[in-house]
């Protein structure tokens, strides 16, 4: 199994001008974006599971996407997507159960009745607070995401053995990081807006997800989402 703290060479996003892969020949695919916070998931999940030898990553450049995607791979023409047993597999958080459970590697979910149910809640709500917050940037996220980072910070209270949401790092983890670490960035660097701020759970939250390999080698430049947020939320 690859370790986890082993750094990996990236390989090149995929445009409309490179050929695709030899699809369905055995090889386990995961399709990606790099800067793609659901991609980012995934990603994750996989390297913490130490697949990086058995999950290839396969980028997909979204700006320039081949048309043999959407055509052979993934009829949706968004990533994530995984090629696995000869079939494909989209959506993030359906995708990081997929390849918890189907793959060797740490469990990502605990055997605690109490706490798996706890998670699908977490899990259920992250639709909720990307919608929250993504709106708040149109207006006064100041006022108005308060209660979504509260919830967070309550949950991370429900747990006392370690840090993370359900104590010991999991797939709720895995499906928070990737926005609510642009979120913070983002806040900050327009609204001055420190979302850890009086929450020190939150806060210890991102100093230990900062101690994790599998994440850490998933992060990409603040400067690309936090100018693409700008574009996207403050462009007049």
């Amino acid at each position: 199994m690859a370790s986890a703290s082993v750094q990996e060479v990236l390989p090149p996003a995929l445009d409309s001008t490179s050929e695709p892969p030899l699809l369905f020949d055995g090889t386990t695919r995961l399709y990606v974006n790099y800067a793609c916070p659901f991609a980012q998931r995934v990603w994750i999940t996989r390297n913490y599971k130490g697949l990086q030898d058995k999950i290839k990553l396969v980028p997909i450049d979204l700006q320039n996407r081949p048309t043999w995607y959407k055509e052979r791979v993934y009829p949706e023409n968004k990533v994530p997507s995984l090629e696995h047993n000869n079939k494909i597999i989209g959506e993030s958080l359906d995708l990081i159960k997929y390849v918890d459970s189907h793959f060797e590697g740490p469990a990502l979910l605990p055997d605690d009745p109490a706490k798996r149910e706890f998670a699908e809640e977490l899990i259920s709500y992250t639709d909720t607070c990307i919608r929250v917050v993504y709106t708040s940037f149109k207006g006064d996220p100041v006022k108005e995401v308060g209660g979504t980072f509260d919830y967070l910070e309550t949950a991370l209270h429900r747990f006392d053995d370690g840090p993370f949401f359900l104590g010991q790092f999991s797939l709720v983890d895995i499906a928070y990081v990737p926005f609510i670490e642009r979120f913070q960035i983002f806040l900050q660097e327009v609204w001055k807006y420190d979302i850890t701020a009086d929450r020190p759970q939150l806060a210890a939250w991102f100093e230990e997800m900062n101690k994790i390999d599998a994440y850490k080698q998933t992060k990409t430049d603040p400067k690309l989402f936090v100018e693409r947020y700008k574009r996207m939320f403050l462009a007049q």
